[in-house]
């Protein structure tokens, strides 16, 4: 699993613009088609890397005795997903309604999603 974590998470390395890594598109439909389906990659990532850290957090919680890890790591997604969302639609507007606003928003959305994998992978180790 980590695997697919690492490879979703190896072309933030090289550059850091997710439309900038669909070389073979040629158009905004076929950009806007590879950003898809790479967010699609990054939110399958996530979903994993949250339930790594979510275990992490519970055998914390298990080995202290206490419940304040469990519930801190569900407040700290919770609210991450609200910023992302916030951030990106933020973005979008940046474009003032213009052609590539889409392609601006899902890449917000794969740049914080490789970000937030990367923080939520810290707590497993």
């Amino acid at each position: 699993m980590r695997l697919v974590i690492m490879a979703v998470l190896t072309p933030t390395l090289a550059v850091a613009d997710p439309a900038m890594e669909c070389t073979n598109a040629s158009s905004q439909v076929e950009i806007g088609s590879c950003v898809a389906s790479m967010e699609a990659g990054v939110e399958a990532a996530l979903t994993d890397s949250f339930g790594f850290a979510m275990d992490a957090a519970n055998a914390l919680d298990e080995v202290t005795g206490r419940t304040s890890a469990a519930p801190a790591m569900e407040a700290a997604q919770s609210a991450w997903v609200g910023y992302r969302d916030a951030q990106c639609e933020a973005v979008g507007a940046s474009f003032g309604g213009g052609s590539g606003t889409g392609i601006g928003i899902t890449s917000c959305r794969i740049e914080l999603g490789r970000l937030r994998i990367d923080e939520l992978l810290r707590f497993v180790n």
